[in-house]
């Protein structure tokens, strides 16, 4: 139901656009979320906003660089990757929250989408 894409390879500084489209009928009911899992590490909350649009929370490690932001009217979700780091390696899923309220836990979320790979180099 959550589809990924526009990861890639790009070097540190870069910017990328990822995007998730949702083949459900009622996605202005979800919050949507953005996790990365680095290689070898554990899944790592990125980003999330609200039903809505209007509210948005964003990991530390991404603050002032990422942008998320949704198009309930294509039922899509994108994530503005600015100002890359060869730290911002990872794969990366969009997820969605059937809750009201936006939250930074994984568990939280009740469906995911497969992961797009992105690759920093230095």
């Amino acid at each position: 139901q959550l589809q990924a894409s526009g990861g890639g390879l790009v070097q540190a500084g870069g910017s990328l656009r990822l995007s998730c489209a949702a083949s459900v009928r009622t996605f202005g009911v979800y919050v949507m979320g953005w996790f990365r899992q680095p290689p070898g590490k554990e899944r790592e909350f990125v980003a999330a906003i609200n039903r809505s649009g209007s509210g948005t929370y964003y990991a530390d490690s991404v603050k002032g660089r990422f942008t998320i932001s949704r198009d309930n009217a294509r039922n899509t979700v994108s994530l503005q990757m600015n100002s890359l780091k060869p730290e911002d390696t990872a794969v990366y899923y969009c997820a969605a929250d059937n809750s009201p309220l936006i939250d930074s836990r994984d568990r939280m979320y009740d469906y995911w989408g497969r992961g797009t790979q992105v690759t920093v180099s230095s």
